[in-house]
């Protein structure tokens, strides 16, 4: 049975909708408390870091600019900030202007919580009713992060419910119930795609599909040209509905190819190449395993004209390129030995640094481990057994790992050899932490079951 890892999610409104307070818009504020200003990121004049607005953080790769990571870490693990509890979800936070948002279910309602960044004092809340069953019993939260674009913020639910609020008080301003409107069936664990906003865009990963039942099997689920779905960032308005793909648990990114900026989306048959203002479709790579209950779910990692793709059920990685509006493969793990491929990731996007990828690999925890593999090659260049799953982010010349157990691991970057610096287990997180770990302003955010924990990373700058 496939495991509903692949984070990296029936409601009141039909179609697209821009209420005005209308008497569904759910209350804004938490009972009791009062929406409140957050504190600065930092004293005036002074270099901070950078805010973490989307996922992956603001370039897509979970690469951090910042610098002056802690290395090594004190014997007790780094020192904790603040931390709070958290509804059932799978999704990381976001950084934007000293605020942090995360999305996660609470009973029977999807809830946006906006907190202070440093300090983790409540703002505001928004939410929706959703009654989303996962079809494997597993926590029927949201799997994709909130998306932050200047005062607006967009989240993306299990059911497919896409809403926009207002950054400084959660205000509704549209939403679109994109399975009422596109009829897409259900995924083995909901909807999981991150948007994207690309100017006056924002760009989701529907897959719809004719209507009617859900077959037995899906893969006899077809799909009717509304893979991609371009909507006005600020009215909701649909602008484009293109592409024959399903919907996947990877998100979209863009990326320059051959000289024009193109929309990359690891779809459930395989990497989509779109023109991301209009959703034209400008190639298709098929990459999946061909056993059912398979998904695509981490990033596509883009190095030049070439495209890196990697899943843990049966085929492995690839190298793409892409040349004159077409893509060729470079190599790939097709015809491998399991193992003798190069590199199985399941949910956690793979980083590249000067030639090397670095990921963990393995479908299941037992046979997890830590790889270096040569890009243009796909040679291995070194392994770390692990026996757990982890997701990587790169800072500073060094790699934070957060396992799904809770432990948080420093290494540094080298295709020599996997070279630790410290580690320390999170008393405060709980199995599964599969959310990414997120860096922003010197400040680590990492999450497991039922709670968020802030550490500082890089001192002095949170």
């Amino acid at each position: 049975m496939c495991r509903p890892t692949c984070l990296v999610l029936a409601v009141l409104l039909a179609g697209c909708s821009a209420p005005a307070d209308s008497p569904t818009a759910p209350p804004l504020k938490a009972a009791g408390e009062r929406p409140q200003s957050p504190t600065a990121p930092g004293p005036a004049g002074t270099t901070t870091g950078t805010d973490w607005p989307c996922f992956l953080g603001p370039t897509h790769d979970n690469v951090s600019p910042e610098t002056g990571v802690l290395a090594p870490w004190p014997r007790d693990g780094l020192r904790k900030v603040w931390d709070c509890e958290l509804g059932v979800g799978f999704a990381p936070p976001v950084v934007a202007a000293g605020r942090l948002f995360h999305f996660d279910r609470f009973d029977d309602n999807c809830r946006l919580t906006c907190r202070d960044a440093r300090t983790g004092k409540f703002l505001w809340k928004f939410e929706y009713p959703t009654d989303y069953v996962d079809r494997y019993n597993y926590d029927p939260g949201p799997r994709a992060c909130p998306v932050v674009d200047g005062d607006r913020v967009y989240v993306h639910g299990p059911e497919g419910m896409l809403c926009c609020v207002r950054a400084e008080d959660g205000k509704e301003l549209w939403r679109c119930d994109t399975r009422a409107k596109y009829h897409f069936q259900q995924n083995f664990f909901g909807v999981g795609s991150v948007p994207l906003v690309d100017g006056e865009l924002l760009i989701v990963p529907v897959g719809g599909s004719p209507r009617g039942p859900r077959p037995f099997d899906f893969r006899l689920v077809k799909p009717d040209g509304t893979a991609i779905v371009g909507f006005d960032k600020k009215t909701g308005e649909v602008r484009y509905a293109k592409g024959d793909e399903l919907s996947s648990y990877s998100s979209p990114v863009i990326a320059t190819l051959g000289g024009k900026r193109t929309g990359l989306y690891f779809a459930r048959g395989g990497l989509l190449g779109f023109d991301p203002q209009t959703g034209d479709a400008r190639f298709h790579f098929k990459w999946r395993a061909r056993d059912e209950e398979s998904v695509n779910a981490a990033n596509p990692v883009v190095v030049g004209d070439r495209v890196f793709l990697s899943e843990c059920y049966a085929v492995g990685s690839a190298l793409a390129e892409v040349k004159n509006g077409t893509v060729k493969e470079v190599w790939t793990d097709a015809d491998k030995d399991r193992s003798d491929k190069s590199l199985l990731c399941h949910w956690n996007t793979p980083i590249h640094a000067a030639g090397f990828v670095y990921g963990c690999s393995g479908r299941h925890t037992e046979d997890a481990d830590l790889r270096c593999v040569e890009l243009a090659t796909g040679d291995v260049k070194w392994t770390r057994r692990t026996r757990s799953r982890g997701a990587l982010l790169m800072a500073d010349g060094y790699f934070v790992c957060l396992a799904e157990n809770g432990r948080l691991s420093l290494f540094k970057v080298s295709p020599e050899k996997y070279d630790e610096v410290s580690h320390s287990d999170v008393p405060e997180l709980e199995y599964p932490c599969w959310a990414p770990p997120v860096l922003s302003h010197g400040l680590l955010y990492v999450r497991g079951k039922g709670r968020l924990v802030c550490l500082e990373l890089i001192p002095g700058k949170g």
